[in-house]
């Protein structure tokens, strides 16, 4: 009987109360780098973190992310906050309405502990099923600008052995979800989509964990599903799961793992993280019941049930009952 198992890609949005806090504080703008040596900025962050674990466990989600509220830069902030890394100009990621500022890389990217520091934070507030999140290295590496290792192999290797660095320091997680929306919005050609494959188990190697590498958004030609080189090469990395994005499109997905099969799990993106419409427990159950029936040969053990992308986004009380949405739906695969 396949498991099915709540959760979400993380990335979430600030507490009202946190967002206010933070405001007032001297210094601290959005898109700053934030600093954490400020005892009340540091203190702001861990009373939003506290607030946010507790609304997950609250819903009753099977896995809780630390919630990456200090992000502001999203999946680029692991290279915005690095001493090696100059943040110049806002750039518009891929096609959508999602910004950072741009991490030139001017040196060597040597571990600084930084999400480590904040999961460590938070296993003091979660019970069980601790997930960590990660951009994934291929688009991590895609988002910089190399002004240090010479070409986009030698970045990506830089970009990779910084990331595996980083979550070999991981405290004890469930689950790592490394999210690679550049392989549908700025896929590798030939060659590389060997090494971006490469780069992801090299990542997913360095935890005891079951890894998921979530991918999401369309390609720049509109298609919801990764090209199938890339995805036939994805699937060469020593992955527990692949994530797909079943919001913006299924057909070439449904294609892909019935042609060349999938990983012995699977994570479904099936609530809209970036749409305040709230999916009912029902509608999300319909659409993990389209993929299950129109993917047999798959046999998943387990199905992570998630939102497509981060919710960041959302107001505070939409993301709340996005939450709740997920959690229910495996109530209502028994009702």
């Amino acid at each position: 009987m396949t498991e099915l198992v709540s959760t979400t890609p993380g990335l979430y949005p600030l507490p009202d109360r946190a967002k206010d806090e933070l405001a007032d504080l001297k210094g601290h703008q959005k898109g700053d780098l934030v600093p954490t040596d400020d005892p009340e900025v540091t203190d702001a962050y861990d009373r939003a973190r506290r607030e946010v674990v507790d609304r997950q466990q609250e819903a009753g989600l099977d896995r809780v992310v630390e919630g990456q509220l200090r992000w502001d830069d999203m999946l680029a902030h692991p290279l915005a906050v690095h001493d090696n890394v100059d943040t110049r100009g806002i750039v518009r990621y891929f096609d959508n309405n999602n910004f950072y500022r741009e991490p030139v890389v001017t040196g060597e990217l040597t571990p600084g502990g930084d999400i480590a520091a904040e999961l460590d934070a938070a296993t003091e507030l979660v019970d069980e099923g601790l997930q960590a999140v990660l951009p994934g290295p291929y688009t991590l590496a895609d988002l910089a600008t190399d002004d240090h290792y010479g070409d986009e192999a030698a970045l990506l290797e830089g970009v990779t052995e910084f990331l595996a660095a980083e979550a070999g320091a991981f405290p004890e997680v469930e689950t790592l979800f490394l999210l690679e929306p550049s392989l549908l919005e700025s896929p590798p050609g030939d060659s590389a989509d060997e090494r971006a494959s490469d780069a992801i188990d090299a990542v997913a190697s360095a935890v005891d964990a079951d890894v998921v590498a979530h991918t999401y958004w369309e390609s720049r030609e509109g298609a919801g599903g990764l090209a199938e080189k890339v995805y036939a090469h994805l699937l060469d990395a020593d992955l527990d799961a692949v994530g797909f994005d079943f919001v913006n499109g299924h057909n070439e997905t449904v294609y892909n793992v019935n042609e060349y099969g999938c990983t012995g799990d699977v994570a479904l993106g099936v609530t809209d993280g970036q749409n305040t419409l709230v999916e009912s427990p029902s509608k999300i159950r319909e659409r993990v019941d389209y993929v299950l029936e129109n993917t047999p040969g798959a046999d998943f053990e387990r199905v992570y049930v998630t939102a497509n992308t981060g919710l960041f986004y959302l107001p505070v009380g939409k993301f709340g009952r996005k939450l709740d949405a997920l959690a229910a739906v495996e109530q209502e695969v028994t009702a």
